[in-house]
C-alpha cells in the first residue's frame, strides 16, 4: 500500500511531584505513549497512559502502535482504526493524533469538527490517600471550590470529616477505586451522606458490583472501572447514576463522544477523567467535558512538568487548549 502519511512514536516517562496514592496503589511516575501523525505537511499529536488495571503499560500500548502503523502509514481513518485496535492507550493515541492532524489539515479547530461549543470549565482539584490531618491540610491550600478525596478501607469517614471540616462550603466527591465491599459501602453511605458528599465513585471491583442492581444509595454512585467502553454501558446503566469517561477507556475521543451521548439519551448523568497524562491528554478530554455535570482533568497538575503551551487552571477553572497544544 502506497505510504500517504508519517507515523511517529514513543514512550516517555514523567515523574510526579510528590508519590499519589489511591486505593491499592501510589503512583510516582507515568509512562505515557506519544503518537504523531504527518501528511502535507499538518502534524497532529496524541498522548495515551493506557489502563493500569488492565495491565497496559509503555511497552505494549508501542507494540500494539506498531502492528497497525501500516494501516495509518496507508491512510486509516478514525473510524477504521476502531477495527483495528481494542479500546486502550494506543488506540486513544493515535484517535486523538488524526483529530488533530484532521483540524490542522483544514485549517479549523475541534470545535467546528464536533460542533461543541467550548467554554472555560471547572475540575475537581484531587486530593490522594493520606491520614486525615495530611488530607485536611491538602484540601485546605487547594484554591478551587470542587474537590475529589480518594479513599480506601481505612478510616474512610474521618478522611472526609476531617476534608469536610477544612472545606465546609466545597462540593465533594469520594472516589474508592474498587476499594470496598458491598457491606462497606451500605456502611459508609448514609453517612457520607450526612457529610455533604455529592456523588461516590466506582465502590466495588470491576465485575464485583452486581449487588448494585438493587440497592439505592442515599448518594449517587459513579462506574469508572465497571464502564470502560460503549459495551459496557448497558449493564452500568441498571448499576449506576453516573458514567466516568476516559478517554483511555474508550480509546479515543471518537467512541467518548459516542458514549457520552448514548449516555445522556439514557439519563445517565457524566464525568469525565483521566488517566495520568500532560495538557495533551486533558486537551481532547476536554472536549467531553463539555457534555458533562462533573469534570475530573486536573492530572497535569501532578506531574513535574507539561508540554509546550500547557492547558491553564486557575482558581479550579480550566481554560480551553491553545491550538497549538491540540485541536
Amino acid at each position: 500500500m502506497a505510504r500517504v502519511r508519517e507515523l511517529r512514536f514513543s514512550s516517555e516517562r514523567w515523574k510526579f511531584r510528590t508519590p499519589f496514592r489511591i486505593s491499592g496503589r501510589t503512583f510516582t511516575s507515568a509512562d505515557l505513549l506519544l503518537v504523531s501523525i504527518s501528511q502535507d505537511g499538518s502534524t497532529g499529536r496524541g498522548e495515551g497512559a493506557g489502563v493500569y488495571y488492565l495491565d497496559e503499560t509503555g511497552a505494549s500500548m508501542m507494540a500494539d502502535v506498531a502492528s497497525v502503523s501500516d494501516a495509518i502509514e496507508s491512510g486509516a481513518d478514525r473510524h477504521q482504526l476502531r477495527s483495528l485496535l481494542p479500546n486502550g492507550g494506543a488506540r486513544n493515541a493515535l484517535d486523538c493524533a488524526l483529530w488533530d492532524l484532521e483540524a490542522k489539515q483544514k485549517n479549523t479547530t475541534i470545535w467546528q469538527l464536533t460542533g461543541i461549543e467550548p467554554h472555560p470549565t471547572r475540575t475537581v482539584l484531587t486530593i490522594g490517600i493520606g491520614t486525615p490531618e495530611e488530607m485536611a491540610a491538602a484540601a485546605a491550600s487547594l484554591d478551587a471550590d470542587r474537590l475529589k478525596v480518594k479513599l480506601d478501607s481505612a478510616m474512610p469517614l474521618e478522611r472526609v470529616a476531617a476534608v469536610r471540616a477544612a472545606r465546609p462550603h466545597d462540593e465533594i466527591i469520594v472516589d474508592v477505586n474498587q476499594g470496598w465491599t458491598f457491606d462497606e459501602l451500605t456502611a459508609h453511605a448514609p453517612r457520607l451522606a450526612k457529610l455533604g458528599v455529592a456523588l461516590i465513585e466506582q465502590p466495588l471491583p470491576r465485575g464485583g458490583d452486581h449487588a448494585l442492581e438493587s440497592y439505592r444509595s442515599p448518594v449517587p454512585l459513579c462506574a469508572d472501572e465497571s464502564c470502560l467502553c460503549i459495551g459496557e454501558l448497558e449493564q452500568a446503566a441498571r448499576r449506576y447514576q453516573v458514567i466516568n469517561i476516559k478517554l483511555d477507556k474508550t480509546g479515543g475521543l471518537t467512541e467518548a463522544l459516542e458514549l457520552a451521548r448514548l449516555a445522556r439519551s439514557r439519563g445517565i448523568d457524566l464525568m469525565v477523567g483521566g488517566m495520568m497524562g500532560t495538557s495533551l491528554a486533558v486537551a481532547p478530554a476536554y472536549v467531553v467535558a463539555q457534555l458533562c455535570r462533573y469534570v475530573d482533568l486536573d492530572a497535569a497538575q501532578f506531574l513535574t512538568g507539561d508540554r509546550d503551551h500547557p492547558m491553564t487552571l486557575q482558581h479550579g477553572v480550566l481554560a480551553p487548549p491553545q491550538r497549538q497544544l491540540w485541536g
